[in-house]
C-alpha cells in the first residue's frame, strides 16, 4: 500500500471500514481477528496494524513482524 494511501487513511480516523490497532508488549491481541473476521462478514477495509486508536503510529517492533 502506498505510503500517501496510508496517511490518507490515518488522517480520516476509525470508521466502518478502518481500524487502527496498536501492538501491546509486541503483540496482537484477539482483538485484531474480531476485526478481521467482521470486517469479512461486512463491507470489507483496512486494518493498520502499528496506529493507535489516536492514529499516532506506534510502529511494529522488527522481532515481532515475523511472528
Amino acid at each position: 500500500m502506498l505510503a500517501e494511501k496510508v496517511s490518507e487513511l490515518i488522517a480520516g480516523g476509525e470508521s466502518l471500514t478502518v481500524e487502527f490497532k496498536p501492538l501491546s508488549a509486541g503483540m496482537l491481541g484477539d482483538s485484531l481477528f474480531d476485526t478481521v473476521s467482521a470486517f469479512s462478514n461486512r463491507y470489507g477495509g483496512y486494518v493498520l496494524i502499528g496506529v493507535a486508536d489516536d492514529g499516532s503510529i506506534t510502529g511494529i517492533n522488527p522481532d515481532a513482524a515475523e511472528g
